[in-house]
């Protein structure tokens, strides 16, 4: 699969997941021409889109689900709670999926965790013949089962949000520093770091996600990252909320080169 992150932050989040067969778009934060216009900084046109799934139904990951799934002619995908709060148009296709039951889009097997946030929040596992992609972001805690939920993953898109001292001492109100550190959270440096030191092993690849600009610096990001997976051979990157990235593509002929 390629991995493309259009943009991973508090102003909108999206992502694109393609196979050998199939595309599906995670999350629609960003709105459609922003979207189509960090594609084309990459050289890309819009693909074939087969589903828009949606983690939950915050608007920095849902606000255009509905314009996504009419521009592109595809359904959108998510829990049944996350799809009511989502109020698509009556055009829109919608096909809810169950919390642990496991289901297919063309040739990608879609798992899905539930973990703990403010609204009701899936991690994923995305599964093809060659290769398994984890999403974790958007929770205030690691729950007990999430690493081995993410067993096998070859690479892995996980949360690191804020430093708890920058959150501290910043210039949120009160308020929101008590959401933002809570169990119903986000992840912070090292809660993200204690669970990739949990992992059985290290994935090929760790994106770290959801970046706090405010309440964090992909310096210490990384440094709480580097330190939890050791001298272990993981490419770790960072993901921006306004700079869209694209992962190597991992699929048959390059599985086939690297045996």
């Amino acid at each position: 699969m390629r991995v493309t992150i259009l943009g991973s932050g508090s102003e909108g989040n999206a992502l694109l997941l393609e196979s050998d067969a199939t595309s599906i778009v995670v999350d629609a934060g960003l709105s459609h021409r922003k979207l189509v216009a960090r594609l084309a900084t990459l050289g890309r046109g819009t693909p074939n889109v087969s589903s828009v799934l949606i983690t939950h139904g915050h608007t920095d990951h849902a606000a255009h689900a509905s314009v996504y799934a009419t521009r592109w002619g595809c359904p959108v995908r998510a829990t049944a709670v996350t799809l009511k709060s989502l109020r698509l148009r009556s055009a829109v296709e919608s096909h809810p999926f169950i919390v642990g039951r496991r289901f297919r889009v063309g040739d990608i097997t879609v798992h899905s965790c539930a973990v703990p946030h403010d609204a009701p929040q899936v991690a994923l596992v995305f599964e093809t013949a060659f290769t398994k992609i984890g999403l974790v972001t958007d929770l205030g805690h690691v729950p007990k089962g999430l690493s081995r939920f993410l067993r096998g993953c070859d690479t892995l898109l996980l949360e690191s949000n804020h430093d708890p001292e920058m959150l501290r001492m910043g210039p949120y109100p009160a308020v929101v520093k008590r959401r933002v550190a809570s169990a119903l959270g986000h992840l912070s440096n090292e809660q993200a770091s204690d669970l990739l030191a949990d992992l059985s092993h290290a994935p090929a690849c760790v994106v770290l996600m959801h970046l706090s600009k405010t309440n964090n610096s992909v310096r210490l990001a990384r440094s709480s990252a580097e330190a939890a997976l050791g001298h272990q051979q993981t490419q770790l990157l960072i993901a921006r909320q306004h700079e869209p990235m694209e992962l190597p593509y991992v699929g048959a002929q390059q599985l086939q080169l690297g045996l």
